[in-house]
């Protein structure tokens, strides 16, 4: 089963929740008229990240919740079963105020889930506006399910939400909610450009992702965001299970939408066959919200993941050259170590010009320069037979002359006719 995703970076003008509601329909309508099953936002996408001091202006927070409904309305029959997911600000009545993520389906908001790590520090200040999901003892707002406990059931997906620095942190949620059954994180963020940060921020996806056996949805902020402190790219990136499918372009003045197909079916075979993923651990409890969509037959037209024909070998030069050193390595390796355990001192190795025998000639002869033994005590035997060619019989010889080995040649040609004959 292959679960399409969409990730979008909308261009946001600040603290206009009508425009930017407007803006996240249009996506979300196009990405599901291309198929897409979920559509992922940035973190705090109805407002904007950026917004500051505005953040404390009960205006502010009251018309980003009518610019979710107004999302919901529009959406309810344009987006069929898409699952749409946002950012807001919500004043949940308790007196604090949650950066969260606002999971939608066919109209109606399935769920809120708030922000558990703040960051507060270098060109942070979060914990200025907003409160930690651990302070937050509601369960229900407006009557919907409220919380990080939550994890939403979409046919085969079973989807974990966490935001932006809830990656960064020792133990992100999404490693609470894969151990609970989540196969799809997503993670609606706002991280800034700082030379080499992308480098790292993709290393942490495609980690996260291949610790949890999952795939990891991510869209962060771009254009339009205030530059006063902070600078925003766009980024965005679906990983599974360690391999980067699909990365959008960043520095778009627009909006850009990338997508991906996950495969479900993959993911589920590793967990299973992964005898450590599922190891007693205490998990906290989580709520199922079961999101009712109509069964899909799989739509191969729309499928547009790319399957490499030779998945072992890397496409550039120097990934390929650190990949071949690296099998050569083990291979020389492992024959050091038999050569110790028994004590031998040579090596007989029949060499036919080819590449196997060039390959396992190399490795021995390497195992001796590793060794501190003489490469004359790899010996080599060509064994020319009748459908011996010139061209592999010098091969042969010439490979074998070059590396300093002992060289015996046997033919076979009398052993073959006498096989005949018997």
């Amino acid at each position: 089963m292959y679960f399409k995703v969409a990730t979008c970076v909308p261009k946001v003008v600040l603290a206009n929740c009508d425009a930017n509601a407007k803006e996240i329909v249009k996506m979300s309508q196009e990405a599901s008229c291309k198929g897409a099953h979920l559509v992922l936002f940035p973190e705090l996408s109805i407002t904007g990240y950026t917004c500051a001091d505005l953040f404390t202006q009960p205006y502010l927070v009251k018309k980003s919740w009518d610019a979710l409904e107004k999302i919901c309305r529009q959406t309810e029959h344009t987006t069929k079963d898409t699952v749409i997911i946002v950012g807001l600000p919500v004043a949940a009545g308790d007196g604090r105020l949650y950066n969260c993520a606002a999971v939608i389906c066919r109209g109606k908001i399935m769920g809120l889930v708030p922000k558990t790590y703040l960051p507060n520090y270098g060109e942070f200040y979060e914990g200025r506006w907003f409160s930690p999901a651990t302070d937050c003892a509601v369960k229900e707002f407006k009557g919907i399910p409220m919380g990080t406990d939550i994890l939403f059931n979409v046919g085969e997906a079973t989807l974990g939400v966490e935001i932006c620095e809830d990656l960064w942190v020792p133990i992100p949620p999404s490693s609470y909610q894969a151990l609970a059954g989540a196969n799809v994180i997503v993670n609606l963020s706002a991280s800034n450009e700082v030379v080499a940060k992308h480098e790292y921020l993709t290393q942490l996806i495609q980690q996260q992702s291949a610790r949890l056996m999952s795939a990891y949805v991510y869209a962060s902020c771009g254009y339009g965001e205030s530059s006063t402190d902070l600078v925003f790219g766009g980024s965005s990136f679906v990983a599974e299970n360690g391999s980067l499918l699909a990365e959008g372009e960043r520095f778009k003045l627009d909006g850009t939408m990338t997508f991906a197909d996950i495969d479900l079916d993959k993911l589920e075979a590793q967990r299973l066959h992964s005898s450590t993923f599922k190891l007693a651990t205490p998990l906290p409890e989580f709520r199922r919200v079961k999101i009712e969509v109509d069964e899909r037959e799989e739509d191969w037209e729309n499928v547009s993941r790319q399957f490499n024909a030779y998945p072992f070998i890397p496409k550039d030069n120097r990934s390929m050259a650190e990949r071949c050193q690296e099998i050569f390595s083990i291979q020389v390796n492992g024959l050091a170590r038999r050569f110790t355990a028994s004590y031998s001192k040579t090596a007989i190795i029949g060499i036919s010009g080819g590449l196997d025998s060039t390959l396992a000639l190399l490795v021995a002869v390497r195992t001796m320069d590793k060794l501190g033994l003489p490469r004359t005590n790899v010996i080599g035997v060509t064994m020319p037979g009748f459908g011996t060619t010139g061209r592999t019989y010098n091969n042969a010889l010439n490979l074998m002359k070059a590396l300093g080995i002992s060289i015996k040649e046997i033919s076979i040609k009398d052993a073959c006719i006498q096989h005949f004959k018997d």
